[in-house]
């Protein structure tokens, strides 16, 4: 009877271990750098937290962190979430230049549509080309904001001889190089650090797409908005909301699964959408300001978009140097473009 009632408790003792296991809780920190109630952070960032954490059945919990609460800049939240500093970080490759340069071929001149359907192209891209430059994380989702545009204190651009000489901030290598290459004195840095460097009068204006403006208040720092009449975009920025390995691998299978379903495309659709559906916040605060906003017309545009193209030969050529495939690259984030816009 002894022997039977230890063969029990140790059973018993198994069974606790086996189930404290099964219900094991994680907590995954996300750290980003945008104020909480801007677009995706509201609307993508924690969404996507809260039904993680309802997926797992309350066995995962997210924490998020905006505008760098956890320290650091900008720049270094990939290498954050590389090195297990936190678990998850939103952020964009371009801000350190030159590491990802795959994922430049969507912040090329005129490249981007929506953000929606470029967002879907872009993941199908990283499945392709990108999954080794971000084989040091585990990605859950990729995609572009809106097509970016001007905005400029004083008269604005009405015209491609209006960038001549205007201090303009740029977010990426690529973006810097265009509007190098369209006249202006480019400016990199975050855009947490632009409106300081507007109202201080370090830079005459800046890129970006509407739905940023409404959160960093930009429509009272400058006083014209300059967008184009085409089907492509000025610029876009790629993004990546990605993973430290170590922190998925270590999960268990079930909730690996969980992540795995609120991953892919359908969840850079989701962040793409949320950033074209931030446009019309920015476009009402530019109105009740007072701004101008200019389209610029389609023969102004193919003036832009010529003087623009060597841009991306150049691409071409320097990223096949680095022994990519930079025309099918460019080819293919085209035709990806074209194929989710329903082109």
């Amino acid at each position: 009877m002894k022997s039977l009632a230890k063969a029990l408790a140790a059973g018993l003792i198994a069974l606790s271990a086996a189930s404290i296991a099964h219900a094991q809780e994680v907590t995954l920190r996300v750290h980003h750098f945008l104020p909480a109630p801007a677009p995706v952070p509201k609307n993508f960032i924690t969404p996507w937290a809260e039904k993680v954490e309802k997926d797992s059945g309350g066995r995962i919990k997210v924490e998020v962190y905006p505008a760098m609460q956890l320290g650091g800049k900008p720049p270094a939240l990939y290498d954050q979430a590389k090195d297990g500093v936190v678990d998850i970080v939103w952020t964009l490759p371009g801000y350190t230049p030159g590491r990802f340069p795959g994922t430049e071929a969507f912040e090329l001149p005129f490249m981007p549509a929506k953000a929606e359907a470029t967002s879907q192209a872009a993941w199908d891209f990283y499945e392709k080309y990108l999954k080794d430059e971000f084989k040091d994380t585990h990605p859950i989702a990729v995609h572009v904001h809106g097509p970016g545009l001007l905005h400029v204190k004083g008269d604005g651009v009405t015209k491609l001889e209006d960038m001549n000489g205007l201090k303009l901030r740029g977010p990426t290598r690529q973006t810097t190089a265009l509007l190098e290459k369209l006249g202006a004195t480019a400016i990199g840095m975050p855009v947490p650090a632009m409106p300081e460097a507007l109202s201080k009068g370090v830079i005459d204006g800046t890129v970006i797409p509407w739905e940023v403006t409404t959160p960093l208040k930009v429509a009272e720092l400058v006083d014209t908005h300059t967008d184009f009449d085409s089907d492509r975009g000025l610029y876009t920025a790629f993004f990546v909301f990605t993973m430290n390995k170590a922190s998925y691998e270590k999960l268990p299978d079930d909730l690996k699964a969980v992540i795995d379903a609120n991953s892919g495309r359908e969840a850079s659709k989701w962040v793409g959408r949320v950033m074209d559906e931030g446009d019309a916040p920015g476009i009402a605060a530019a109105e009740k300001a007072g701004n101008k906003i200019i389209k610029l017309p389609p023969e102004e545009v193919d003036r832009w978009k010529a003087a623009a193209a060597p841009l991306v030969d150049a691409w071409i050529e320097e990223v096949s140097a680095k022994g990519y495939d930079g025309k099918a690259m460019v080819e293919d984030a085209r035709a990806l473009i074209s194929n989710y816009a329903g082109e």
